[in-house]
């Protein structure tokens, strides 16, 4: 599988369903069977990973915690509570469970967004606010993450 990138603005309707771009859905390996599982982000936004990638990737790193940590213990609590499969529609739409749209405040519109091995889902107004209160610009952000 590439990698997701891009971004898009999609409405949510009622139902609490959005669309998940086209380019991003023919990304999905066979394996991941047309399902995301979706969970509680960072930032305020909701994480969708490919079922195949939760887990290999993610249900696989959070069984190797410590299970005597009481920080492990609290993480893997809060992720996989909020955690949920999902089945795209014949749309190509998920209906995002009402739980995550008010932890997200999402209502109306999304901004979607492409990062890498999952997909972003925010509330547009966070999203802005989020990056103008980066403190770091891009050049600096990606000397300190990406430089040796």
């Amino acid at each position: 599988m590439g990698g997701f990138k891009g971004q898009a603005t999609y409405s949510v309707d009622a139902k609490g369903r959005v669309a998940i771009p086209a380019k991003m859905r023919a990304l999905l390996c066979p394996e991941a069977q047309n399902t995301f599982t979706v969970t509680r982000g960072f930032e305020k936004c909701i994480f969708a990973y490919p079922l195949d990638t939760w887990r290999l990737a993610v249900e696989k790193d959070i069984g190797t915690l410590n299970r005597y940590s009481r920080e492990a213990r609290a993480f893997t609590r809060r992720i996989m509570m909020w955690a949920d499969e999902l089945v795209l529609d014949r749309q190509g739409r998920l209906a995002l469970p009402r739980p995550l749209l008010d932890f997200a405040a999402i209502m109306g519109r999304v901004q979607i967004l492409g990062a890498y091995d999952h997909i972003e889902i925010w509330n547009p107004d966070t999203l802005e606010a989020y990056l103008e209160a980066e403190t770091a610009d891009y050049e600096t952000l990606a000397a300190r993450v990406m430089g040796g």
